[in-house]
């Protein structure tokens, strides 16, 4: 694939393409995103970019980097900066089953469009066409949000659609609310900093823990895993209708197959990670107002246990807004929250703490390699590896290497 655009270009050469599409939303007419071997979603160049779409695509793109600023928040190593941390679930039971944890971003979206904050959001649902796929889509309607819920591992380009939200916006004053994963959270928040059509268009944007994206390659491992030919699959979940949920799949003939999501994400998926969220050091969605996760209940030892129970959220509010809105929609009635202790919070992810922990030693053998890897500044890496044992940050600078030396042959 060529590229003459530098910035995708050095993207391309260090497989540093998280597929958020924000380059196709912001040159609609030289890029578009494309399903690639073994089930990414990449650009595709072409035309030539223009030097405004090119300065653009480079404040914008995660595979280039990314900035964090503090501005006297709390700052934690491992998660970023904060105002508030709070555990809660959606009021609503339908919301709180089908959500992947305590449905607390679905009742956040539902608060914003009937509060009248937003006129709409933007979202990924299953797609029509692949039911193990993504579709982006913009929801004027709460009811519709019990068919977004749960967690969806599977690549997704949110951002493509940027150019027309944009030209909505402009011809009607319609505002969005976005959820993404963290990287398209990132893109949209470093554009709406540079460009104040976009920060007018995207008032709120809410994000959640990401482990990374799959390639459906996995997805298609799960459904082999089930016994269960894709052409006779009618919908499928990766999560979500219980807490954790399972990876269900039902068939045309109105069957399910089903398995445990420690089998789907832990067995299968997380096997099928993209390079890029390897070397992800915002996993935790710093770049939004508010963000979710799972508030996993632990063993004896402090590791998570994923028996099904009723859902609940970790919410974090990162920016003044963010804390407001969660105010706001608890005093609607929308969610109901609880304290949380920051302290326990390294314990419950251990997915994010471990991969940030090791972040610094993994991009330094990235750097010997001679591999080009993303630029971060504020995300506080250094401190991050500080809390790893020595010997644990020499094998994830030596595995890396190790891996990195042998896709060259």
């Amino acid at each position: 694939m060529t590229f003459t655009s530098p910035g995708l270009a050095y993207v391309a050469r260090g497989d540093l393409c998280s597929g958020c599409g924000a380059c196709a939303g912001l040159a609609p007419q030289a890029v578009h995103m494309a399903l690639t071997s073994p089930g990414w979603l990449r650009p595709v160049q072409t035309a030539a970019l223009t030097p405004a779409q090119e300065a653009a695509v480079t404040v914008a793109c995660p595979g280039l980097g990314q900035a964090v600023a503090a501005a006297g928040r709390p700052d934690d190593a491992l998660f970023g900066p904060y105002l508030a941390m709070r555990i809660g679930h959606a009021t609503n039971p339908s919301l709180r089953h089908a959500g992947a944890s305590g449905g607390a971003l679905s009742a956040f979206l539902s608060h914003l469009l009937s509060s009248g904050t937003v006129e709409a959001v933007v979202t990924n649902s299953p797609d029509p066409a692949d039911p193990v796929g993504n579709a982006t889509r913009t929801l004027t309607d709460p009811g519709d949000l019990t068919d977004t819920a749960g967690s969806r591992y599977a690549p997704s380009a949110p951002l493509a659609g940027l150019a027309g939200w944009l030209e909505d916006h402009r011809a009607t004053g319609r505002r969005f609310a976005f959820l993404g994963k963290p990287c398209d959270t990132a893109a949209l928040r470093a554009l709406a900093l540079s460009d104040p059509d976009i920060a007018a268009a995207f008032p709120m944007i809410l994000s959640f823990f990401c482990a990374g994206v799959p390639s459906l390659t996995g997805a298609g491992a799960i459904l082999a895993a089930l016994g269960v030919p894709k052409e006779d699959v009618a919908a499928f979940r990766y999560r979500g209708n219980g807490w954790p949920g399972r990876a269900t799949a039902t068939l045309k003939d109105g069957t399910e197959r089903s398995m445990t999501y420690h089998d789907s994400w832990g067995g299968i998926l997380s096997k099928h990670v993209q390079h890029r969220c390897k070397i992800c050091a915002d996993g935790t969605g710093t770049a939004a107002d508010l963000v979710c996760a799972d508030a996993w209940e632990t063993d004896a030892k402090g590791y998570p246990t994923f028996e099904e129970r009723p859902g609940v959220s970790l919410i974090v509010a990162r920016t003044a807004l963010g804390q407001r809105i969660l105010a706001e929609a608890e005093a609607a009635g929308a969610i109901v929250t609880g304290p949380f202790d920051p302290t326990r919070l390294a314990a419950i992810q251990p997915g994010q703490r471990e991969r940030r922990r090791a972040l610094l030693a993994r991009l330094a053998a990235l750097r010997i390699a001679g591999r080009p890897i993303p630029v971060y500044r504020g995300l506080q890496l250094a401190a991050a590896a500080r809390q790893n044992p020595i010997g644990r940050n020499v094998k994830n600078f030596i595995g890396m290497l190790r891996r990195t030396l042998l896709t060259r042959k």
